[in-house]
């Protein structure tokens, strides 16, 4: 625009239609997001809020550039509007310095040439010109008033922002290795992790701890616990890991992995729900058989598998020293022992047993076999082995009856002894008794014959009461039956002792 035409015309008035395509820069819906151009971080994440100004300036400032009220209050800045962007606030500063360095010099290059150049009036005469400057002037006037309240909106917009963009925060969080780089009004781990949604147990690990303080740039890591059913050389035990593979889990635990057998791959990765592993270590096991010594190195699960790794072949009875089904143990010995043997039947005796019945008929201290006892019959098949060439004790390995034992039936006498017999009572029985058996209760003649302390025979004895042999009854009894046969036959059942009674 010349300087004619500007001292013709005057600024143009920012609300007429005709000069910005029916766009109003002075409009409080144009101011609001004009601000939002500006300053940008009221749209917190806007990706293109550093660029705004320059967006819009770029878009509708040639249709208005000579006036520097339109470069001060840009409209339709998209600050607001993008998702994700990092810094609104420099979108403000860039635009500011956009419309200083851009479009100002324009605006006081047109001042200056409006104030210092001569004006140029049409023929129309000094009285039109001046009621055309006092018309520019009434109109700047209103510009102003209207500038005034627009541009504190702006300024108390301009703080509201600065401090809402201070409690932002640009965090990384990583999720079971998965990063992301996110904005958060969080205070602490715990409130980002609950406006994340993520869920921690008592088996996961946050680092930092779950009440650290946030701030802009920091970097919260969450590892999920993975439960493990560990089998470590036949022990079993339950752990929990934050590891994602096998041998990153074995690391971890401390499992020492080096030429250990695993169940599953060492690569196979582990998820939330865990696995099952299986760990047998590398052990050094020393196999003895046929005089000499094997020393080898293995993951094996059982001794057998120990024997058939060491090439020692097992045959018949052959054996080992500890149970071909254990867990072979680092550093253990085991010996391989080779077995011959036979069985052997044999025929034992079984005890009876006695039975003792009380009888009021014979005088006491007389017992009385009333049915003999007799012994079973056991069959007994016994293992007769060598090791090693050494002959083992016999192992019983069967046991059958083959006759059951008869009871043994005794009678004890119960009935009370005479005390004397009459017309016996004054002999000397010690000394026939000295006489007939030395004195001996269970004294027996070399025929068999004759027995006890006076020596009776079974017939005569059984005649005067006696019950079973004499050389079983008590002396007692022997000497009252002794008496009651001189008082029926004198000393004549004695010829060779029986003057002793006088003596």
């Amino acid at each position: 625009m010349s300087n004619a035409q500007f001292e013709t015309y005057g600024p143009s008035p920012a609300h007429e239609p005709p000069a910005y395509g029916g766009f109003d820069p002075y409009s409080a819906q144009t101011l609001a997001y004009g601000v939002h151009g500006v300053h940008g971080a009221l749209g917190v994440h806007g990706a293109q809020g550093a660029y705004g100004m320059r967006t819009s300036t770029d878009t509708y400032v040639p249709a208005y550039q000579a006036h520097d009220a339109y470069a001060a209050y840009e409209p339709y800045g998209y600050g607001s509007y993008g998702s994700y962007g990092s810094s609104g606030t420099h979108g403000g500063s860039e635009a500011s310095r956009d419309r200083e360095d851009t479009y100002r010099p324009a605006y006081e290059e047109v001042s200056e040439a409006a104030a210092h150049t001569p004006v140029v009036r049409p023929r129309s005469g000094r009285r039109a010109a001046h009621r055309r400057r006092a018309r520019a002037a009434e109109r700047g006037d209103g510009t102003m008033r209207r500038l005034v309240p627009q541009a504190l909106v702006v300024a108390f917009l301009a703080g509201g922002t600065t401090a809402f963009v201070a409690k932002d925060k640009a965090v990384e969080l990583s999720v079971d290795g998965k990063s992301r780089t996110l904005h958060t009004f969080a205070d602490d781990v715990t409130e980002l992790l609950a406006e994340e949604g993520v869920e921690v147990g008592a088996h996961d690990v946050v680092a930092p701890g779950r009440d650290a303080a946030l701030s802009s740039g920091d970097e919260v890591a969450v590892r999920y616990g993975r439960p493990v059913r560990l089998t470590i050389d036949g022990q079993h035990r339950e752990v929990w890991t934050t590891a994602h593979t096998v041998e990153a889990a074995l690391r971890q635990l401390g499992v020492r992995a080096e030429g250990a057998y695993l169940s599953t791959s060492r690569s196979r990765r582990i998820g939330r729900e865990g696995l099952a592993l299986d760990v047998r270590t590398e052990r050094t096991v020393t196999i003895m058989a046929d005089g000499l010594a094997r020393t080898i190195r293995t993951n094996a699960a059982t001794v057998r598998e120990v024997v058939e790794q060491a090439g020692i072949i097992l045959r018949g009875q052959d054996t080992t020293s500890v149970p071909l089904e254990t867990f072979p143990r680092d550093g253990q010995t085991v010996t391989v022992l080779r077995i011959t043997g036979r069985k052997e039947i044999r025929d034992e005796a079984i005890a009876f047993a006695v039975e003792r019945v009380e009888d009021p008929s014979v005088f006491r201290g007389t017992e009385i076999v009333e049915r003999a006892g007799v012994p079973g019959l056991r069959r007994v098949t016994y293992s007769l082995r060598t090791v090693n060439g050494v002959k083992q004790k016999p192992r019983k390995i069967k046991s059958e009856v083959v006759r059951e034992p008869r009871t043994q039936i005794v009678k004890v006498g119960t009935k009370p002894l005479p005390t004397s017999v009459r017309g016996a009572d004054h002999l000397n029985w010690r000394g026939l008794a000295a006489c007939e058996s030395g004195g001996r209760p269970d004294a027996v003649d070399s025929s068999g014959t004759y027995g006890g302390l006076y020596q009776f025979d079974t017939e005569t004895w059984q005649s005067l009461g006696g019950k079973g042999r004499p050389q079983d009854a008590p002396a007692a009894e022997q000497t009252m039956r002794a008496k009651r046969l001189f008082v029926r036959q004198g000393a004549s059942p004695w010829p060779h002792c029986g003057a002793r009674l006088r003596g």
